[in-house]
Protein backbone atom coordinates (compact mmCIF):
# COMPACT_ATOMS: atom_id res chain seq x y z
CA UNK A 1 0.00 0.00 0.00
CA UNK A 2 0.61 4.10 0.21
CA UNK A 3 2.02 3.30 3.50
CA UNK A 4 4.52 0.26 2.43
CA UNK A 5 6.11 2.45 -0.75
CA UNK A 6 6.65 5.75 1.83
CA UNK A 7 8.13 3.58 4.16
CA UNK A 8 10.70 2.34 1.65
CA UNK A 9 11.41 5.24 0.28
CA UNK A 10 11.77 7.02 3.62
CA UNK A 11 14.17 4.07 5.26
CA UNK A 12 17.81 5.19 5.00
CA UNK A 13 19.66 1.95 4.86
CA UNK A 14 19.23 -1.08 1.89
CA UNK A 15 18.32 -3.44 5.05
CA UNK A 16 15.72 -1.61 6.15
CA UNK A 17 14.55 -1.29 2.68
CA UNK A 18 14.45 -5.29 2.19
CA UNK A 19 12.94 -5.45 5.40
CA UNK A 20 9.80 -3.73 4.86
CA UNK A 21 9.50 -5.10 1.41
CA UNK A 22 9.76 -8.59 3.18
CA UNK A 23 7.32 -7.96 5.83
CA UNK A 24 5.20 -6.37 3.18
CA UNK A 25 5.14 -9.80 1.60
CA UNK A 26 4.04 -11.47 4.08
CA UNK A 27 1.46 -9.75 4.91
CA UNK A 28 -0.03 -9.33 1.81
CA UNK A 29 0.57 -13.03 1.66
CA UNK A 30 -1.71 -13.67 4.89
CA UNK A 31 1.25 -15.23 6.94
CA UNK A 32 2.50 -12.52 8.08
CA UNK A 33 0.79 -12.86 11.47
CA UNK A 34 -1.76 -15.04 12.71
CA UNK A 35 -5.56 -14.88 11.90
CA UNK A 36 -6.47 -16.64 15.15
CA UNK A 37 -5.33 -17.21 18.58
CA UNK A 38 -6.95 -19.85 21.23
CA UNK A 39 -8.51 -18.71 24.10
CA UNK A 40 -7.73 -20.33 27.37
CA UNK A 41 -9.65 -18.03 29.90
CA UNK A 42 -12.77 -19.71 30.87
CA UNK A 43 -14.20 -16.17 32.29
CA UNK A 44 -16.29 -13.82 29.87
CA UNK A 45 -15.54 -10.59 30.14
CA UNK A 46 -12.45 -8.53 32.19
CA UNK A 47 -12.06 -9.74 35.70
CA UNK A 48 -10.94 -6.95 37.90
CA UNK A 49 -10.76 -6.67 41.87
CA UNK A 50 -11.04 -3.14 42.99
CA UNK A 51 -8.08 -3.22 45.92
CA UNK A 52 -8.29 -0.18 48.01
CA UNK A 53 -5.27 1.14 50.23
CA UNK A 54 -5.37 -0.04 54.11
CA UNK A 55 -2.57 0.36 55.62
CA UNK A 56 -3.99 -0.96 59.18
CA UNK A 57 -4.97 -4.50 57.81
CA UNK A 58 -1.60 -4.66 55.47
CA UNK A 59 0.35 -4.29 58.88
CA UNK A 60 -1.58 -6.72 60.49
CA UNK A 61 -1.00 -9.74 58.12
CA UNK A 62 -1.73 -13.24 60.01
CA UNK A 63 1.08 -15.06 60.38
CA UNK A 64 -0.31 -18.08 58.33
CA UNK A 65 1.06 -16.53 55.53
CA UNK A 66 4.27 -17.40 53.60
CA UNK A 67 7.33 -15.05 53.85
CA UNK A 68 7.77 -11.60 52.44
CA UNK A 69 7.23 -11.06 48.54
CA UNK A 70 10.74 -9.92 47.12
CA UNK A 71 10.32 -7.79 43.72
CA UNK A 72 12.66 -7.53 40.78
CA UNK A 73 12.99 -4.30 39.32
CA UNK A 74 15.86 -4.57 36.31
CA UNK A 75 17.92 -1.74 35.64
CA UNK A 76 17.94 -1.80 32.16
CA UNK A 77 20.04 0.76 30.10
CA UNK A 78 19.14 0.80 27.10
CA UNK A 79 21.77 1.95 24.43
CA UNK A 80 20.61 5.45 22.86
CA UNK A 81 23.48 7.55 21.50
CA UNK A 82 21.75 11.10 22.32
CA UNK A 83 21.49 9.83 26.04
CA UNK A 84 24.91 9.13 26.81
CA UNK A 85 24.51 5.45 27.64
CA UNK A 86 27.81 4.41 27.70
CA UNK A 87 28.76 7.18 30.53
CA UNK A 88 25.64 5.82 32.22
CA UNK A 89 26.48 2.01 31.91
CA UNK A 90 30.02 2.08 33.17
CA UNK A 91 28.59 4.26 36.20
CA UNK A 92 25.75 1.44 36.55
CA UNK A 93 28.53 -0.85 36.56
CA UNK A 94 30.20 0.47 39.21
CA UNK A 95 27.43 0.65 41.61
CA UNK A 96 26.22 -2.48 41.34
CA UNK A 97 29.85 -4.21 42.51
CA UNK A 98 28.93 -2.44 45.94
CA UNK A 99 25.13 -4.15 46.24
CA UNK A 100 24.04 -7.53 46.19
CA UNK A 101 21.22 -6.74 45.41
CA UNK A 102 21.61 -4.87 41.97
CA UNK A 103 22.75 -6.95 38.43
CA UNK A 104 23.00 -4.55 35.48
CA UNK A 105 22.76 -6.15 32.62
CA UNK A 106 25.29 -7.37 30.28
CA UNK A 107 23.95 -6.85 26.83
CA UNK A 108 22.29 -3.47 26.01
CA UNK A 109 19.59 -2.82 23.24
CA UNK A 110 18.92 0.38 21.47
CA UNK A 111 15.04 1.09 22.01
CA UNK A 112 13.05 3.88 20.91
CA UNK A 113 9.63 5.03 21.87
CA UNK A 114 7.04 2.54 20.74
CA UNK A 115 9.03 -0.23 19.16
CA UNK A 116 9.19 -3.72 19.05
CA UNK A 117 12.59 -3.42 20.44
CA UNK A 118 11.34 -2.60 24.14
CA UNK A 119 8.74 -5.75 24.15
CA UNK A 120 11.94 -7.76 23.32
CA UNK A 121 14.12 -5.58 25.92
CA UNK A 122 11.54 -6.96 28.76
CA UNK A 123 11.38 -10.35 27.32
CA UNK A 124 14.72 -10.82 27.28
CA UNK A 125 15.58 -9.23 30.96
CA UNK A 126 12.60 -11.45 32.15
CA UNK A 127 14.47 -14.57 30.77
CA UNK A 128 17.76 -13.45 32.35
CA UNK A 129 16.04 -13.26 35.86
CA UNK A 130 14.53 -16.26 35.63
CA UNK A 131 17.94 -18.15 34.90
CA UNK A 132 19.06 -16.22 38.18
CA UNK A 133 19.48 -19.32 40.51
CA UNK A 134 20.58 -16.98 43.55
CA UNK A 135 17.57 -14.87 43.44
CA UNK A 136 14.33 -16.63 44.31
CA UNK A 137 12.12 -13.63 43.52
CA UNK A 138 8.16 -13.22 43.64
CA UNK A 139 7.46 -9.94 41.11
CA UNK A 140 8.90 -8.40 37.94
CA UNK A 141 8.32 -4.87 38.04
CA UNK A 142 9.12 -1.96 35.51
CA UNK A 143 10.48 1.11 36.02
CA UNK A 144 12.49 3.77 34.22
CA UNK A 145 14.72 6.34 35.08
CA UNK A 146 11.79 8.78 35.68
CA UNK A 147 10.12 6.63 37.40
CA UNK A 148 10.13 7.41 41.76
CA UNK A 149 8.59 5.40 44.67
CA UNK A 150 5.78 7.46 46.69
CA UNK A 151 5.71 4.98 49.58
CA UNK A 152 8.25 3.15 51.54
CA UNK A 153 10.11 -0.75 50.23
CA UNK A 154 8.09 -1.72 53.74
CA UNK A 155 5.00 -0.80 52.50
CA UNK A 156 5.44 -2.44 48.94
CA UNK A 157 6.50 -5.66 50.07
CA UNK A 158 3.70 -5.75 52.73
CA UNK A 159 1.56 -5.13 50.04
CA UNK A 160 2.61 -7.58 47.61
CA UNK A 161 2.94 -10.43 50.38
CA UNK A 162 -0.68 -9.74 50.37
CA UNK A 163 -1.91 -10.35 46.95
CA UNK A 164 1.46 -12.58 45.96
CA UNK A 165 -0.95 -14.06 43.29
CA UNK A 166 -2.00 -11.09 41.39
CA UNK A 167 -1.10 -9.86 38.36
CA UNK A 168 -1.00 -5.53 38.02
CA UNK A 169 -1.47 -4.14 35.08
CA UNK A 170 -3.95 -0.78 34.27
CA UNK A 171 -6.22 -1.05 31.35
CA UNK A 172 -7.59 1.48 28.85
CA UNK A 173 -10.97 0.73 30.00
CA UNK A 174 -14.37 -0.43 28.24
CA UNK A 175 -13.94 0.58 24.71
CA UNK A 176 -11.58 -1.39 22.91
CA UNK A 177 -12.83 -0.63 19.45
CA UNK A 178 -11.79 2.98 20.35
CA UNK A 179 -8.23 1.72 22.26
CA UNK A 180 -7.70 -0.48 18.75
CA UNK A 181 -8.08 2.54 16.61
CA UNK A 182 -6.43 5.09 18.54
CA UNK A 183 -3.20 2.45 19.67
CA UNK A 184 -2.81 1.31 16.02
CA UNK A 185 -3.40 -2.40 16.34
CA UNK A 186 -5.34 -2.39 13.12
CA UNK A 187 -1.90 -1.10 11.51
CA UNK A 188 1.41 -3.06 10.55
CA UNK A 189 4.62 -1.42 12.00
CA UNK A 190 7.96 -2.73 11.42
CA UNK A 191 10.88 -0.89 13.07
CA UNK A 192 14.06 -0.50 11.49
CA UNK A 193 17.11 2.53 11.39
CA UNK A 194 15.80 3.28 14.55
CA UNK A 195 12.34 4.30 12.60
CA UNK A 196 8.44 2.28 13.46
CA UNK A 197 7.53 2.43 9.74
CA UNK A 198 3.50 2.09 8.99
CA UNK A 199 3.34 -0.79 6.30
CA UNK A 200 -0.97 -0.68 5.76
CA UNK A 201 -3.80 -2.13 7.79
CA UNK A 202 -4.48 -6.02 9.70
CA UNK A 203 -7.34 -7.44 11.27
CA UNK A 204 -7.57 -8.33 14.90
CA UNK A 205 -6.82 -12.19 15.24
CA UNK A 206 -9.99 -13.83 15.71
CA UNK A 207 -10.37 -15.64 18.85
CA UNK A 208 -9.35 -13.37 21.35
CA UNK A 209 -10.14 -9.82 23.38
CA UNK A 210 -7.55 -7.60 23.20
CA UNK A 211 -6.38 -5.14 25.86
CA UNK A 212 -4.04 -3.03 26.54
CA UNK A 213 -3.34 0.31 28.34
CA UNK A 214 -0.42 1.54 30.41
CA UNK A 215 3.13 -0.53 29.66
CA UNK A 216 4.33 -0.35 33.75
CA UNK A 217 3.29 -3.21 35.22
CA UNK A 218 3.97 -5.73 38.47
CA UNK A 219 3.94 -9.63 37.27
CA UNK A 220 4.16 -12.49 39.21
CA UNK A 221 7.20 -14.75 38.50
CA UNK A 222 4.55 -18.08 37.60
CA UNK A 223 3.16 -15.50 35.07
CA UNK A 224 6.42 -14.19 33.70
CA UNK A 225 7.63 -17.70 33.51
CA UNK A 226 4.76 -18.29 31.39
CA UNK A 227 5.09 -15.60 29.03
CA UNK A 228 8.93 -16.52 28.51
CA UNK A 229 8.72 -20.30 28.59
CA UNK A 230 6.07 -21.41 26.89
CA UNK A 231 5.58 -22.56 23.54
CA UNK A 232 1.43 -22.81 23.22
CA UNK A 233 -0.16 -21.10 20.37
CA UNK A 234 -1.62 -18.35 22.84
CA UNK A 235 1.74 -17.17 23.61
CA UNK A 236 3.80 -17.86 20.01
CA UNK A 237 1.19 -16.83 17.90
CA UNK A 238 1.28 -12.84 20.32
CA UNK A 239 4.67 -13.30 19.85
CA UNK A 240 4.37 -12.67 16.44
CA UNK A 241 1.60 -10.52 16.03
CA UNK A 242 3.32 -7.89 18.43
CA UNK A 243 6.27 -8.10 16.61
CA UNK A 244 4.53 -5.82 14.17
CA UNK A 245 2.56 -3.63 16.37
CA UNK A 246 3.20 -0.09 17.51
CA UNK A 247 3.81 0.51 21.22
CA UNK A 248 3.58 -3.73 21.93
CA UNK A 249 4.47 -3.41 25.66
CA UNK A 250 1.34 -1.98 26.28
CA UNK A 251 -0.65 -4.23 25.05
CA UNK A 252 0.96 -7.53 24.85
CA UNK A 253 1.12 -8.66 28.63
CA UNK A 254 -2.38 -7.36 28.90
CA UNK A 255 -3.48 -9.60 26.05
CA UNK A 256 -2.01 -12.71 26.94
CA UNK A 257 -3.26 -12.37 30.34
CA UNK A 258 -6.70 -11.85 29.71
CA UNK A 259 -6.72 -14.95 27.51
CA UNK A 260 -4.89 -17.78 29.13
CA UNK A 261 -5.49 -19.86 32.26
CA UNK A 262 -4.33 -17.44 34.76
CA UNK A 263 -6.97 -14.28 33.52
CA UNK A 264 -8.57 -14.05 37.06
CA UNK A 265 -5.14 -12.91 38.43
CA UNK A 266 -5.70 -9.37 36.59
CA UNK A 267 -5.95 -6.48 38.95
CA UNK A 268 -6.84 -3.01 36.70
CA UNK A 269 -4.02 -1.37 38.46
CA UNK A 270 -0.05 -0.75 37.21
CA UNK A 271 0.89 0.56 41.63
CA UNK A 272 1.96 4.03 40.60
CA UNK A 273 0.58 7.39 39.58
CA UNK A 274 1.25 9.03 36.10
CA UNK A 275 0.99 12.86 35.75
CA UNK A 276 -0.91 12.93 32.98
CA UNK A 277 -1.59 16.57 31.07
CA UNK A 278 -2.67 15.53 27.70
CA UNK A 279 -3.07 19.04 26.08
CA UNK A 280 0.77 19.28 26.38
CA UNK A 281 1.75 15.71 26.43
CA UNK A 282 0.14 14.94 22.98
CA UNK A 283 1.22 16.88 20.34
CA UNK A 284 2.79 14.29 18.32
CA UNK A 285 6.25 14.71 19.16
CA UNK A 286 7.68 11.36 18.43
CA UNK A 287 6.56 11.94 14.61
CA UNK A 288 10.63 12.06 13.81
CA UNK A 289 10.42 8.25 15.60
CA UNK A 290 7.03 6.66 14.94
CA UNK A 291 4.66 7.14 12.32
CA UNK A 292 2.13 7.97 14.38
CA UNK A 293 0.89 10.70 17.12
CA UNK A 294 1.38 9.42 20.38
CA UNK A 295 1.25 11.20 24.08
CA UNK A 296 3.82 11.64 26.98
CA UNK A 297 3.10 12.43 30.65
CA UNK A 298 4.62 15.41 32.15
CA UNK A 299 6.80 15.92 35.18
CA UNK A 300 6.08 16.14 38.37
CA UNK A 301 6.50 19.59 39.85
CA UNK A 302 5.90 20.66 43.52
CA UNK A 303 2.38 22.12 43.05
CA UNK A 304 1.56 18.64 41.73
CA UNK A 305 2.54 17.30 45.22
CA UNK A 306 -0.92 16.67 46.36
CA UNK A 307 -1.44 13.77 42.96
CA UNK A 308 1.24 11.67 44.74
CA UNK A 309 -0.59 10.98 47.81
CA UNK A 310 -3.23 8.82 46.88
CA UNK A 311 -4.58 7.57 49.88
CA UNK A 312 -6.93 5.24 48.72
CA UNK A 313 -5.97 3.58 45.43
CA UNK A 314 -2.63 1.90 46.46
CA UNK A 315 0.27 3.31 44.57
CA UNK A 316 4.22 2.50 45.01
CA UNK A 317 5.86 4.64 42.42
CA UNK A 318 5.45 7.94 40.03
CA UNK A 319 5.92 9.45 36.95
CA UNK A 320 8.10 11.35 35.59
CA UNK A 321 10.04 12.98 37.58
CA UNK A 322 13.49 15.11 35.84
CA UNK A 323 15.84 16.77 37.69
CA UNK A 324 17.01 18.65 34.47
CA UNK A 325 13.55 20.26 34.56
CA UNK A 326 12.48 20.30 38.82
CA UNK A 327 14.86 18.73 41.42
CA UNK A 328 12.96 20.28 44.40
CA UNK A 329 9.85 18.16 44.14
CA UNK A 330 11.88 14.81 44.70
CA UNK A 331 13.56 16.78 47.76
CA UNK A 332 9.89 16.94 49.14
CA UNK A 333 9.09 13.40 47.95
CA UNK A 334 11.75 12.02 50.02
CA UNK A 335 10.97 14.21 53.10
CA UNK A 336 7.86 13.16 52.68
CA UNK A 337 9.03 9.14 53.49
CA UNK A 338 12.47 9.49 55.29
CA UNK A 339 11.91 12.81 56.60
CA UNK A 340 14.40 16.16 56.93
CA UNK A 341 17.46 15.55 55.87
CA UNK A 342 20.51 16.47 58.40
CA UNK A 343 21.01 19.88 58.71
CA UNK A 344 24.08 21.17 56.34
CA UNK A 345 23.21 18.47 54.06
CA UNK A 346 25.62 19.39 51.01
CA UNK A 347 24.09 19.46 47.68
CA UNK A 348 20.73 19.14 48.07
CA UNK A 349 19.82 21.65 45.62
CA UNK A 350 22.75 20.92 42.74
CA UNK A 351 22.27 18.63 40.34
CA UNK A 352 25.39 17.52 37.46
CA UNK A 353 24.37 15.32 34.44
CA UNK A 354 26.76 14.41 32.20
CA UNK A 355 26.92 15.02 28.85
CA UNK A 356 30.44 14.29 27.07
CA UNK A 357 32.87 12.10 28.54
CA UNK A 358 36.54 11.38 26.68
CA UNK A 359 36.22 7.97 26.91
CA UNK A 360 33.14 7.64 24.77
CA UNK A 361 35.05 9.41 21.91
CA UNK A 362 33.65 12.09 19.45
CA UNK A 363 31.25 10.20 17.91
CA UNK A 364 28.06 11.23 20.23
CA UNK A 365 29.09 14.86 19.57
CA UNK A 366 28.26 17.46 16.81
CA UNK A 367 30.53 19.68 15.45
CA UNK A 368 28.71 22.23 16.74
CA UNK A 369 28.98 20.91 20.67
CA UNK A 370 32.63 19.81 20.07
CA UNK A 371 33.04 23.34 19.08
CA UNK A 372 31.52 24.75 21.80
CA UNK A 373 33.25 22.36 24.64
CA UNK A 374 36.71 23.48 22.82
CA UNK A 375 36.39 27.18 22.79
CA UNK A 376 35.29 27.40 26.68
CA UNK A 377 38.42 24.85 27.53
CA UNK A 378 40.39 27.60 25.94
CA UNK A 379 38.40 30.47 26.97
CA UNK A 380 38.95 29.25 30.79
CA UNK A 381 42.41 28.76 30.74
CA UNK A 382 42.73 32.28 28.69
CA UNK A 383 40.95 33.60 31.85
CA UNK A 384 43.22 32.01 34.25
CA UNK A 385 46.21 33.61 32.63
CA UNK A 386 45.29 37.01 32.59
CA UNK A 387 44.26 36.75 36.18
CA UNK A 388 45.76 38.66 38.90
CA UNK A 389 49.32 37.18 40.30
CA UNK A 390 48.88 34.51 37.35
CA UNK A 391 52.88 33.41 37.11
CA UNK A 392 51.83 29.97 37.96
CA UNK A 393 48.27 29.73 36.49
CA UNK A 394 49.96 29.69 32.75
CA UNK A 395 48.25 26.04 30.99
CA UNK A 396 48.96 24.15 27.48
CA UNK A 397 45.60 22.29 26.86
CA UNK A 398 46.31 18.21 26.20
CA UNK A 399 43.81 16.92 23.64
CA UNK A 400 40.51 17.64 24.00
CA UNK A 401 38.27 18.54 27.29
CA UNK A 402 38.05 15.07 29.50
CA UNK A 403 34.59 15.80 30.48
CA UNK A 404 31.61 17.66 30.38
CA UNK A 405 28.35 18.22 33.01
CA UNK A 406 25.39 20.28 32.89
CA UNK A 407 25.32 22.21 36.76
CA UNK A 408 21.50 23.22 37.81
CA UNK A 409 21.47 24.86 41.08
CA UNK A 410 17.87 25.53 42.85
CA UNK A 411 16.45 24.45 39.93
CA UNK A 412 18.44 26.69 37.78
CA UNK A 413 20.90 26.08 34.55
CA UNK A 414 23.70 27.30 35.86
CA UNK A 415 26.05 27.14 33.06
CA UNK A 416 29.27 23.70 31.80
CA UNK A 417 31.61 22.35 33.96
CA UNK A 418 33.92 21.46 31.67
CA UNK A 419 37.16 19.28 32.89
CA UNK A 420 40.42 19.77 30.64
CA UNK A 421 43.67 17.99 31.36
CA UNK A 422 46.34 20.87 30.55
CA UNK A 423 49.99 21.28 31.67
CA UNK A 424 51.49 23.22 34.23
CA UNK A 425 54.07 25.81 31.64
CA UNK A 426 56.02 27.01 34.84
CA UNK A 427 56.19 23.33 36.36
CA UNK A 428 55.70 20.93 33.16
CA UNK A 429 53.26 18.94 35.22
CA UNK A 430 50.58 17.25 33.97
CA UNK A 431 46.89 18.42 35.82
CA UNK A 432 43.59 18.81 35.74
CA UNK A 433 41.50 21.94 35.69
CA UNK A 434 37.60 22.94 35.56
CA UNK A 435 36.18 25.25 33.91
CA UNK A 436 32.70 26.54 34.44
CA UNK A 437 31.39 28.43 31.68
CA UNK A 438 27.96 30.27 32.66
CA UNK A 439 25.10 31.80 30.70
CA UNK A 440 25.41 36.03 29.94
CA UNK A 441 21.60 37.07 30.28
CA UNK A 442 20.41 39.51 27.66
CA UNK A 443 16.78 39.88 27.94
CA UNK A 444 15.65 43.91 28.07
CA UNK A 445 11.39 44.31 28.22
CA UNK A 446 9.98 47.70 27.18
CA UNK A 447 8.01 47.51 30.88
CA UNK A 448 5.65 50.60 29.22
CA UNK A 449 2.18 50.48 29.30
CA UNK A 450 0.06 47.86 27.63
CA UNK A 451 0.88 44.60 26.31
CA UNK A 452 4.40 45.46 27.46
CA UNK A 453 3.55 44.93 30.95
CA UNK A 454 2.46 41.22 29.79
CA UNK A 455 5.39 40.07 27.97
CA UNK A 456 7.69 38.17 31.09
CA UNK A 457 10.41 36.38 28.93
CA UNK A 458 12.05 36.23 25.43
CA UNK A 459 14.18 33.16 24.36
CA UNK A 460 15.88 32.13 21.26
CA UNK A 461 17.27 28.11 21.73
CA UNK A 462 16.91 25.10 19.54
CA UNK A 463 15.34 21.16 20.84
CA UNK A 464 11.96 22.86 22.23
CA UNK A 465 9.94 20.82 24.23
CA UNK A 466 6.57 21.40 24.02
CA UNK A 467 5.31 19.53 26.60
CA UNK A 468 7.35 20.56 29.47
CA UNK A 469 7.69 23.76 27.31
CA UNK A 470 11.75 24.68 28.02
CA UNK A 471 14.78 24.05 25.63
CA UNK A 472 16.56 21.06 26.18
CA UNK A 473 19.55 22.48 24.25
CA UNK A 474 20.06 24.59 28.44
CA UNK A 475 23.14 26.36 27.05
CA UNK A 476 21.96 27.30 23.45
CA UNK A 477 24.87 26.01 22.34
CA UNK A 478 23.71 26.74 18.16
CA UNK A 479 25.46 26.61 14.95
CA UNK A 480 25.21 27.47 11.58
CA UNK A 481 23.11 25.03 10.00
CA UNK A 482 20.83 24.56 13.56
CA UNK A 483 17.66 25.97 13.28
CA UNK A 484 16.50 29.07 16.31
CA UNK A 485 13.09 28.66 18.23
CA UNK A 486 11.36 32.03 19.69
CA UNK A 487 9.80 31.39 22.70
CA UNK A 488 7.71 34.67 24.45
CA UNK A 489 6.19 34.00 27.84
CA UNK A 490 2.93 36.54 28.39
CA UNK A 491 1.10 36.73 31.79
CA UNK A 492 -2.57 36.15 31.18
CA UNK A 493 -4.91 38.56 28.80
CA UNK A 494 -6.38 38.63 25.48
CA UNK A 495 -5.20 36.45 22.84
CA UNK A 496 -2.01 37.30 20.82
CA UNK A 497 -0.88 36.47 16.99
CA UNK A 498 2.91 36.46 16.70
CA UNK A 499 4.22 36.52 13.09
CA UNK A 500 7.72 35.53 12.28
CA UNK A 501 9.72 32.66 11.43
CA UNK A 502 13.11 31.15 11.89
CA UNK A 503 16.10 32.82 9.31
CA UNK A 504 17.39 30.97 6.49
CA UNK A 505 20.36 28.60 7.29
CA UNK A 506 23.55 28.63 7.28
CA UNK A 507 23.47 31.25 9.69
CA UNK A 508 26.36 33.67 9.29
CA UNK A 509 28.39 33.34 12.83
CA UNK A 510 27.84 36.27 15.63
CA UNK A 511 25.99 37.95 18.10
CA UNK A 512 21.92 37.78 17.14
CA UNK A 513 19.19 40.34 18.16
CA UNK A 514 15.65 39.37 18.10
CA UNK A 515 13.32 41.64 18.78
CA UNK A 516 9.42 41.28 19.45
CA UNK A 517 7.19 44.45 18.65
CA UNK A 518 3.69 45.60 18.63
CA UNK A 519 2.63 48.27 15.93
CA UNK A 520 6.60 48.67 15.54
CA UNK A 521 6.87 49.79 19.20
CA UNK A 522 9.57 47.49 20.86
CA UNK A 523 7.99 45.12 23.33
CA UNK A 524 11.61 43.39 24.50
CA UNK A 525 14.66 42.01 23.02
CA UNK A 526 17.35 39.36 23.64
CA UNK A 527 20.73 37.99 22.00
CA UNK A 528 21.55 34.58 20.86
CA UNK A 529 25.04 33.17 19.61
CA UNK A 530 25.71 31.07 16.73
CA UNK A 531 29.07 30.60 16.94
CA UNK A 532 31.90 30.08 14.10
CA UNK A 533 32.40 25.64 13.88
CA UNK A 534 35.92 25.27 14.50
CA UNK A 535 35.28 21.13 13.30
CA UNK A 536 33.84 19.81 10.09
CA UNK A 537 32.93 15.69 10.66
CA UNK A 538 35.10 16.03 13.86
CA UNK A 539 38.30 17.36 11.89
CA UNK A 540 39.75 21.05 12.59
CA UNK A 541 38.14 22.85 10.12
CA UNK A 542 39.80 23.60 6.79
CA UNK A 543 39.72 27.19 5.22
CA UNK A 544 37.74 26.37 1.97
CA UNK A 545 34.40 24.68 4.34
CA UNK A 546 34.68 28.14 6.29
CA UNK A 547 33.49 29.62 3.26
CA UNK A 548 30.38 28.11 2.36
CA UNK A 549 29.85 27.64 6.00
CA UNK A 550 29.92 30.23 7.44
CA UNK A 551 28.82 32.94 4.25
CA UNK A 552 25.17 32.67 4.81
CA UNK A 553 22.21 32.02 3.08
CA UNK A 554 22.13 32.55 -0.41
CA UNK A 555 22.51 36.14 -1.42
CA UNK A 556 21.79 37.09 2.02
CA UNK A 557 17.93 36.27 2.08
CA UNK A 558 17.27 35.33 5.50
CA UNK A 559 13.77 35.55 5.52
CA UNK A 560 11.05 34.39 2.37
CA UNK A 561 8.51 37.48 3.58
CA UNK A 562 8.48 40.76 4.50
CA UNK A 563 6.67 42.19 7.80
CA UNK A 564 6.42 46.28 5.48
CA UNK A 565 2.85 45.17 5.14
CA UNK A 566 1.51 44.28 7.99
Amino acid sequence: GRGALWGRAGAGSRQCQQEIANAVCLHRAGSLMPQSVPRHCQLSGKVSPVIQWDESRLQQAPPSEPGPGRTSSPLTVSCVPRQRSNYLHREAVELARHYPNIRVTPWRMVTIWGGASLLKMYLRSMKDLLELAEWPWDFFINLSATDYPTRTNEELVMFLSKYRDKNFLKSHGRDNARFIKKQGLDRVFHECDSHMWRLGERRIPEGIVVDGGSDWFSLTRSFVEYVVYAEDQLVSQLRQFYTYTLLPAESFFHTVLENSHACETLVDNNLRVTNWNRKLGCKCQYKHIVDWCGCSPNDFKPQDFLRLQQLSRPTFFARKFESTVNQEVLEILDTHLYGSYPPNTPALKAYWENVYDRVDGLSGLSDVTLTFYTAFSRLGLRQAASAPAAEGCRFEPRGFPSSVHLYFYDDRFQGYLVMQEVQNLATGQAESLEVWMMPQGALKLAGHGGQANRLQNLEVGTEWDPKERLFRNFGGLMGPFDEPVAMQKWSRGPNLTATGGPPKRPLPPGVWTIRLLQFWEPLGENQFLVVPQTFNRKQPLRKDDSNWLHGGPPRNEYMEQSFQGL
